[in-house]
């Protein structure tokens, strides 16, 4: 299951974005920020080449430089991800909040070719309208220090365009 958990990190990871200004945003530019997470898992081990798992997580983000795009948000996301017969599939879908308070909604698919696909669905207030892509470097995988759980960061980088 180690492995299927970190395609569900990797997904995961990637749910943070909406930004934390209280003044105006520029309508495009590009962000970096390291996101960094918590959550429960519930696991289902059937054999070596078959599992499965659904999460919970919540996490924040933090803009480098402080104070820009994405700074200081916090993220819930749910998922489920399997490993069946070496295919790893998995989805994600995460809400974001920003320090005021507009929101982003995400959707993250895992394809069994290892690729994550990213999809800005909706947003709130600033949000409505946004595209965003980009690039997730991954900083863990971290030790678990309870089982069920996990905790994991990554650094993204890209650009975003606002309505």
């Amino acid at each position: 299951m180690k492995k299927a958990s970190r395609y569900v990190l990797g997904l995961l990871i990637l749910t943070a974005a909406p930004a934390a200004f209280a003044s105006e945003l520029p309508k495009e530019g590009s962000y970096d920020y390291t996101a960094c997470w918590s959550g429960v898992n519930n696991v289902i081990t059937f054999s070596k080449t078959h599992t499965a798992a659904s999460y919970e997580m919540t996490g924040t983000t933090r803009s480098n430089p402080s104070g820009g795009m994405f700074d200081k948000n916090t993220f819930h996301c749910v998922g489920m991800n399997a490993s069946l017969d070496g295919k790893s599939t998995g989805s994600t879908v995460c809400e974001a909040t920003d320090t005021d308070g507009d929101k982003r909604l995400a959707y993250f698919s895992l394809g069994s070719d290892g690729k994550v696909t990213r999809e800005n669905i909706t947003g709130t207030g600033k949000y409505e309208g946004m595209v965003a892509s980009g690039t997730v470097q991954p900083l863990g995988p971290f030790p678990v220090v309870k089982a069920g759980t996990f905790q994991d960061c990554n650094h993204q980088t890209g650009t975003y365009k606002l309505k």
